[in-house]
């Protein structure tokens, strides 16, 4: 594909690849930045950081025009801003199962911040075992003339599924897809190893913060 295959106007400005990564960019660098701001006021109150490392991505431009005709699009600009909703994603790995939820309360706290969705699938698990939290947002981003509204998916995780998640990913992508029936089955039985760990990690952490206070 080449960029050219993008073309159009959103309505907002946004005409062209350079312009778009521009923007997605800088809406990830803000929720990047009030991500590590609220981290570091956790650690201030509670002596603790519950998050262990940030990941950002913006999405190919072959990777979006190959969603967006999968989903019957044009390829254009304006139908890219209006149908996919992770051209700009950040993943925020955790400790522990009890501090996602407690990184997404934050998060949709934050003023400037509008949650559009949310998809739950540490309660809820796809049936290939992957487990994560999903937020689409939208954030301002404030240029020189105007105030662009952009839409970044959040995934917030433990290290153990997003151990889980990548290599799952690497097998999807070495298959095609469509990988045998036996490595699917064996991917389950890790997803279901994945979440007894976080469990069991997350119950020793519990028993430890507990003797800690007892002192």
């Amino acid at each position: 594909m080449e960029l050219k295959d993008l073309n159009g106007d959103n309505g907002e400005g946004v005409d062209s690849w350079k312009e778009v990564t521009l923007i997605y960019s800088a809406a990830l660098r803000q929720i990047e930045t009030k991500v590590e701001i609220l981290n570091s006021e956790f650690q201030h109150v509670h002596q603790y950081n519950p998050i262990e490392h940030i990941k950002t991505r913006i999405k190919t431009p072959e990777s979006i025009v190959k969603k967006l005709k999968r989903n019957g699009y044009e390829s254009t600009i304006d139908n890219m801003v209006k149908y996919i909703n992770d051209i700009a994603g950040i993943r925020i790995i955790c400790s522990f199962t009890s501090d996602i939820y407690q990184i997404a309360d934050m998060i949709a706290e934050q003023r400037d911040i509008k949650v559009i969705a949310v998809k739950d699938y540490i309660t809820f698990p796809k049936a290939s075992g992957y487990k994560s939290y999903h937020m689409i947002v939208t954030v301002p981003v404030y240029l020189s003339d105007r105030t662009v509204d952009t839409t970044v998916e959040i995934q917030i995780r433990t290290v153990a599924m997003d151990f889980w998640a990548s290599l799952e990913h690497k097998i999807h992508y070495k298959f095609e897809g469509a990988a045998p029936e036996h490595v699917k089955n064996e991917l389950v039985e890790c997803a279901k190893l994945v979440s007894d760990l976080d469990a069991r990690m997350l119950s020793l952490n519990d028993e430890i913060l507990a003797i800690s206070n007892k002192r």
